[in-house]
């Protein structure tokens, strides 16, 4: 018997009755994880923190929550605490996490604002009295997060290439740093804290740390400070923006193994993968990431051709020794 992966996009099913990972009815509605790892909310004090909404309402941390069996439940916990061990032992030990455990972990977080986000919208459908518009494309991308974050339960492999790509950066921070940002539209990840740093593009297939990979050759092995790596993180998320493609995926069921093989980007229309980089927009980008040292657009784009950085120096090198306030 083949396996079946299950989908929730096919009947828009997003209710609190059955868990969100299998589609298995649930035995109350209390059985629910939370989005965000306890563990972390405690940390850094999360739990009553606000959570701003696409809608621009807001929810907290602790609020988002997921409907889970006990049986995907005891799976998550299991990668939980293997996480949570490595980020509270910092760098070294994140580095040597297996990509796939950490696309598991950051993509049930990712998924998880994305199920709250649904919810949220099909509430105020209701409220209002019209139909959920929802984007296709946004379907298309969550479908496919959703049939990836499985290889939870059933054994997957990424054939040719993973779908996504985690980059961690050893960085500076003051101890009770807590940074995080997401961008659902584009699936794009980054989390801030201890003394290391996060990016992960989960349907990219690689595709954002080619495009920067000049960028990172500079930084390898490298301690960063925070305004150095939230230059990287808007460099990011401004590159996810322009990637202009809707990646495809083969999904192949067999009795013992699911195979996701990556569809090729290119297509008949010639054009390049991404869009124009455009220094203005990207100088706005990095404004927003520069928020704790106060740098504004016009001194960012003094020269629009050549925007403010603090990774390299005038001939190229790398920059050490940066004297700011780390924030």
């Amino acid at each position: 018997m083949t396996t079946k992966l299950y989908n929730p996009f096919l009947d828009f099913k997003f209710d609190n009755k059955s868990c969100f990972l299998t589609g298995h009815q649930l035995m109350s509605e209390e059985e629910r994880i939370p989005v965000f790892p306890v563990w972390m909310m405690r940390a850094f004090d999360l739990e009553e923190k606000p959570f701003k909404m696409l809608d621009e309402s807001f929810s907290t941390y602790k609020k988002l929550q997921l409907p889970c069996s006990p049986e995907v439940s005891a799976v998550i916990e299991e990668l939980e605490l293997k996480v949570e061990k490595a980020m509270n032992e910092g760098y070294a030990a994140v580095k040597d996490l297996d990509q796939l455990s950490l696309f598991q972990w950051v993509s049930k977080i990712l998924y998880g604002v994305v199920f709250n986000e649904i919810q949220a919208g099909m509430r105020q459908a209701v409220l209002s009295g019209e139909e959920m518009n929802f984007s296709q494309s946004l379907v298309h991308k969550f479908r496919n997060l959703h049939a990836m974050l499985q290889s939870l339960l059933v054994t997957m492999e990424f054939e040719e290439r993973n779908p996504f790509t985690i980059e961690i950066f050893e960085v500076d921070n003051d101890a009770d740093t807590f940074m995080y940002r997401d961008e659902i539209n584009t699936l794009i990840f980054s989390l801030r804290m201890k003394d290391f740093a996060i990016i992960a593009t989960l349907q990219d297939n690689g595709t954002n740390a080619i495009f920067h990979d000049e960028l990172l050759a500079k930084i390898v092995n490298k301690k960063l400070h925070p305004i150095q790596f939230e230059e990287i993180c808007a460099r990011y998320f401004y590159s996810a923006y322009l990637f202009n493609r809707l990646p495809e995926y083969t999904i192949m069921e067999t009795p013992t193994k699911v195979f996701v093989e990556p569809m090729p980007l290119n297509d008949w229309t010639l054009k390049p993968i991404f869009d124009n980089w455009n220094g203005k927009t990207y100088g706005q980008v990095l404004e927003s990431f520069w928020k704790p040292w106060g740098y504004l657009l016009f001194e960012i784009i003094k020269d629009p051709e050549n925007p403010m950085t603090f990774i390299v120096d005038k001939e190229g090198n790398f920059r050490d020794n940066i004297e700011l306030s780390k924030s």
